[in-house]
């Protein structure tokens, strides 16, 4: 069932129609005076980061928006926006690092006027690996490249190599450390564990922040043209080398100039294994709105692993975005709603998707 819903959406349902309306679907109000490809609609930008940053980041994308400018343009700003806040620590600088304390980042970038996609996985030492991405999509005929040789990729342009560890994930790393095993040489001495003085060097960092963040944004300009990216530092402490969804397309993003776009963060191996932003997509082609893509995808996903392990949810969060500015969200985990950064010329909006709650 939905999180707070009256109707529920069972797997059997989910699987015997292929049309109906979720009562919890999402749509923007129609904006009037629009003269963009003909369709009445505005341009708008949508992001799956709601804190400070991300509005602000909306509003870097939708300055550019609302003089004319690209989706592709738009996308890429805003998205940089988040990679340089040091205090986020899901996507560029300060992002969590991996098991050994380097933060190596991921990104995709698709145009959907071009049918163009670009994307770099294990980059290490680069604050804006979307930009690179780009690049790769412009600039190549390839789609990925991957640690060392997307380092010298963003270096043949001008990227120059900074330190991207801040103290702050420095610190939750070390605390992650320490907590990793009791039979370890990592932590306070013996003779002092069982002392509550022992861990006040921890008092800033008493829990792990999280082990899962990625940014999702995705704009559609004047010219009805729909671009996206997603960036991240994967998931923190994974092992050396580790590649999640974000960096691959189909997974952790897809872009389709006829019918929409989505985006995916969480738990990557889900998301690869499903194919999860083609997904999504695939079922707007098919007349689902973008809530109710969203949510099909994360039953689809349950009951692949039903099967072998019923108690088990995953942990992904999808947003999408359709051709006519229709928007969704959702989640299986949590116990608020999911939510997602929205700006067209009417301002910013931070609108509420769905948890969905598949049948046992």
């Amino acid at each position: 069932m939905l999180f707070n819903m009256k109707k529920s959406i069972s797997r059997r349902s989910f699987f015997d129609q292929t049309i109906g309306i979720s009562a919890g679907a999402l749509i923007l109000p129609s904006l009037k005076g629009m003269t963009f490809n003909g369709s009445g609609l505005k341009p708008m930008i949508i992001s799956s980061h709601t804190n400070d940053t991300g509005k602000n980041a909306m509003e870097t994308g939708w300055e550019i928006l609302s003089k004319g400018g690209s989706a592709v343009d738009a996308v890429e700003k805003a998205a940089n926006v988040i990679e340089a806040d040091p205090e986020d620590t899901s996507v560029g600088l300060g992002g969590l690092p991996n098991e050994d304390g380097v933060v190596q980042l991921d990104s995709s970038f698709m145009d959907g006027k071009t049918y163009s996609a670009g994307a770099v996985a294990c980059l290490e030492n680069i604050m804006h690996p979307s930009s690179v991405a780009r690049l790769v999509m412009q600039h190549t005929d390839h789609v990925l490249l991957v640690g060392a040789g997307a380092l010298s990729f963003a270096k043949a342009w001008g990227f120059k190599e900074e330190n991207l560890l801040t103290e702050k994930a420095r610190k939750i790393w070390l605390r992650w450390k320490e907590d990793l095993s009791p039979d370890d040489d990592w932590g306070v001495p013996e003779h002092l564990q069982n002392l509550k003085s022992g861990t006040s060097y921890w008092k800033d960092f008493p829990d792990i922040e999280h082990h899962y963040g990625t940014t999702n944004v995705i704009a559609i300009d004047i010219n009805g043209d729909i671009a996206g990216c997603t960036t991240t530092s994967g998931l923190s402490f994974k092992l050396n080398g580790r590649v999640g969804d974000s960096p691959i397309i189909g997974a952790g993003l897809y872009v389709d100039n006829e019918v929409g776009a989505a985006g995916a963060t969480g738990r990557g191996e889900d998301v690869i294994k499903s194919c999860a932003s083609y997904y999504i997509v695939f079922r707007m082609k098919e007349g689902r709105t973008p809530q109710q893509a969203c949510e099909d995808a994360m039953l689809m996903i349950a009951d692949r692993y039903r099967k072998v392990n019923p108690d088990y949810l995953p942990s992904e969060k999808f947003v999408a975005i359709s051709k006519s500015g229709e928007t969704g969200c959702a989640m299986m985990k949590g116990t608020n709603k999911p939510a997602m950064s929205v700006r067209t010329e009417k301002g910013y909006l931070k609108q509420e998707g769905n948890i969905v709650f598949p049948d046992k």
